[in-house]
């Protein structure tokens, strides 16, 4: 019994961990000085999170799912805004 209890608890507090994580906002990480454009669409999507964040506890997160996948898919395009530096820099390397 101890080790099913011990169990579920390490479930639940995986599960804690992964919806906390879920809701940090994206890192801004391309270089303003670097890469402008990049940086400026990162902030931008900063910003679009925060709006997201602000919307769910107006709306006591009652939202259908849509703004989680809203932040979901901000945090992909964080990511793929920092490829895209990363991609410009090895381009600039070779030349």
């Amino acid at each position: 019994m101890k080790r099913f209890a011990s169990a579920a608890l390490l479930a639940g507090l995986t599960l804690v961990a992964t919806a906390a994580m879920a809701q940090q906002q994206p890192v801004r990480d391309v270089s303003g000085r670097h890469h402008p454009n990049l940086a400026r669409a990162q902030h931008q999507v900063d910003e679009a999170y925060r709006s997201v964040v602000a919307a769910q506890q107006a709306n006591e997160f009652d939202l259908g799912g849509h703004a989680q996948r809203a932040k979901e898919l901000l945090d992909q395009a964080n990511i793929e805004l920092k490829k895209a530096a990363e991609v410009s820099n090895e381009d600039h390397e070779h030349h």
